[in-house]
């Protein structure tokens, strides 16, 4: 294994177990634990983990990855004033794409029902709800993650490469000027990533947590937006960014 992606598969393995040893480490990726220790001091560096006594931890300041159920009880308030705001986007006769989330989720349960659209997306909670509420709906499939309940892998993958959609409702762990978008998962990157290869329109949904922050990989750089609906208030650098890279946004929403 080359140094680099032992290094990506340490940083997604202490933010998945919220926390890992040296030594589980040194087993798991079958290296010494000299090497493990080295690796975290670069790793530290670079701002992608916190060092800690016999091990390391997710930085916390860069969106750590919480459980579905963790994440769907915060910024709750926040989320549904995204939500009516960003149901006013979807069109008759539009083929929407939900990303799996729970900001997306809250986008979901209040889908107008007097419009005509088509629902694709790789959450399978979400389906049910966009189901339950008349929609025809497309899964895309795939290995369900249990700490965001989302689909990803080869079968989710393929699905997203032989589809388009008209507008895609988008989330992010984390949103910043130099990184873009990121999120702490490999997997997930690659399904977000062609989310917004494959959709003539892309609707970032994100509360205020989202902003400034940094996540281990990429899946999309600012100008691959069209659209930001988000109860903060953006202002500076990212504003900046935001109108340099021609993204429109709808900032300081509540309900």
């Amino acid at each position: 294994m080359l140094p680099a992606e032992r290094k990506r598969d340490i940083v997604e393995t202490v933010t998945e177990q919220d926390g890992c040893s040296v030594a589980e480490l040194a087993e798991l990726l079958d290296v010494s634990k000299a090497t493990i220790r080295r690796d975290l001091r670069d790793l530290e560096d670079e701002g992608l983990l916190e060092r800690s006594h016999g091990g390391a931890l997710p930085v916390r300041t860069v969106a750590s990855e919480q459980s579905y159920s963790q994440r769907g009880v915060q910024s709750l308030d926040a989320k549904r004033a995204i939500a009516a705001r960003a149901r006013e986007e979807i069109q008759d006769d539009q083929v929407v794409f939900f990303d799996s989330g729970t900001t997306t989720m809250e986008v979901a349960k209040l889908a107008p029902s007097d419009v005509q659209f088509i629902a694709a997306t790789n959450s399978p909670q979400l389906a049910l709800e966009l189901s339950d509420n008349g929609q025809d709906v497309k899964l895309t499939g795939g290995t369900l993650r249990e700490q965001t309940r989302a689909l990803v892998g080869p079968t989710g993958e393929a699905f997203m490469e032989r589809t388009n959609f008209d507008q895609v409702f988008l989330g992010t762990n984390a949103v910043a000027p130099d990184a873009g978008l990121t999120t702490p998962n490999e997997d997930e990157a690659r399904m977000k990533q062609l989310m917004c290869g494959k959709a003539q329109r892309v609707v970032l949904v994100a509360d205020a947590t989202k902003f400034g922050r940094k996540s281990f990989v990429q899946f999309a750089s600012l100008d691959e937006i069209d659209l930001v609906i988000t109860d903060a208030s953006l202002d500076g650098q990212l504003l900046e960014a935001f109108e340099a890279a021609g993204v429109d946004v709808v900032d300081e929403v509540s309900e």
